[in-house]
């Protein structure tokens, strides 16, 4: 899909995102970088941080959704948009739906792991019969880029 679709404000949400994603990488964590945003406002941020806190659950998007409750005072992140360097996982896919996100912008599908079309689709019948809430989920934002990223920091660990 082209990305045309996007407007200046995702393409600058998403370009932060790639920058928290590059700061994960200085503490050898997959560069992975997650905003929550209500229009030009950022409600919370985060890089991975798995291997800096030696937490299972410490990704980007549950960093991220976390800081945007505190910041709320709530769990419900309404009007929002969560933007991820990379498609989410089935963990961070769920919390997103549960968190109440009205949409999802990813850059690079991930083949391995992603919940939102690159092995599953947790969104998709039957699966997402169970969930309350469905974000609407829009693909390919600076995939190339936040593609490369990610292949350069595997390639250098080989």
């Amino acid at each position: 899909m082209s990305e045309q679709r996007f407007g200046d404000l995702d393409r600058r949400m998403m370009a932060r995102a790639l920058e928290l994603a590059r700061g994960a990488a200085e503490h050898d964590d997959v560069p992975i970088g997650a905003v929550v945003a209500r229009g030009p406002d950022v409600l919370g941020e985060a890089g991975n941080e798995r291997e800096l806190r030696g937490d299972p659950t410490a990704h980007a998007e549950i960093l991220a959704l976390r800081a945007a409750a505190d910041r709320l005072g709530g769990w419900r992140l309404p009007e929002t948009t969560l933007y991820v360097t990379l498609e989410p996982c089935l963990m961070c896919a769920g919390a997103a739906s549960l968190a109440r996100v009205p949409r999802l912008v990813f850059g690079a599908s991930d083949t391995k792991g992603g919940a939102l079309g690159g092995v599953v689709d947790s969104y998709a019948p039957p699966p997402a019969q169970a969930l309350n809430h469905l974000p609407t989920v829009e693909d390919g934002l600076l995939a190339d880029e936040c593609g490369r990223l990610l292949g350069s920091f595997f390639a250098e660990r080989r």
